[in-house]
């Protein structure tokens, strides 16, 4: 269960090598959590990733899971609340992509969104029907301003990301009441490997600031996390700029 600030004791990471998972868990480590799951496909990283938390004197535990095979998911995710209840996922994992290349290569796009996608709504109802069945919980989903309105330059992530981003919130109100909370995170760009070599955008993050939004909503019980918190005035201008404009702006 949930300590009385909201921080979570036990912690599944859906994304284990994710670098916004593993501050967060990091940072939740530091406060309250002591069981920690990391799930992705099994590999080198995986384990220097649990490691790494061990060493910080969390019981770290990995799990095979693949986003891509979401045939799998149920049977996966499922062996791990069944070793106890789980009060925090977080779903982090996602793929930018490359936008000239996966236009030129249908097949690379659907990827994409298979990943940020698709595979995202099948994690993310397996573990919201577990953690409602054991009635108490949080499910964090990382979105993206990406998906607050597509852009030339990456549309392809961008249109993935306001899936994702509408399916979290539409969940969030599904399961309004039944002891779950839903909490959607927009972070801006992130400097980490994922964007490694490419320019930073205005109002640019890291993952410990994102860590650090993600612990202060839980304690609020939030619904919906801007990282910064800037961006939310920012993006709700540019979801009202007319498109003819919007098509100029450099962004």
């Amino acid at each position: 269960m949930k300590d009385a600030f909201g921080i979570p004791q036990s912690l599944l990471v859906l994304g284990g090598t994710s670098e916004i998972g593993l501050a967060t868990a990091r940072r939740l480590i530091a406060r309250r959590t002591r069981t920690v799951w990391l799930a992705g496909r099994p590999s080198p990283a995986l384990e220097t990733a649990a490691a790494g938390l061990r060493a910080l004197g969390a019981d770290v535990r990995t799990v095979a899971f693949d986003a891509l095979d979401p045939v799998t998911h149920e049977e996966k995710l499922g062996k791990v609340f069944a070793e106890g209840d789980i009060d925090m996922v977080l779903l982090a994992f996602g793929v930018l992509g490359d936008q000239a290349h996966d236009e030129e290569q249908p097949l690379s796009a659907v990827r994409v969104a298979q990943t940020n996608y698709t595979g995202a709504v099948s994690a993310g109802l397996v573990c919201a029907k577990a953690l409602q069945n054991q009635g108490h919980g949080s499910l964090v989903v990382l979105s993206s301003v990406a998906g607050e309105r597509a852009r030339r330059v990456n549309f392809i992530y961008g249109s993935s990301k306001a899936g994702l981003d509408a399916f979290a919130q539409g969940l969030g109100d599904a399961l309004h009441g039944t002891g779950v909370h839903v909490m959607v995170v927009r972070p801006g760009f992130v400097r980490s490997k994922m964007t490694a070599g490419l320019p930073d955008a205005p109002l640019a993050t890291t993952p410990e600031a994102v860590a650090t939004a993600i612990e202060t909503g839980l304690r609020r019980r939030s619904e919906t996390v801007w990282v910064p918190g800037a961006l939310r005035a920012v993006m709700s201008a540019l979801r009202h700029v007319p498109r003819p404009l919007f098509r100029r702006l450099p962004v």
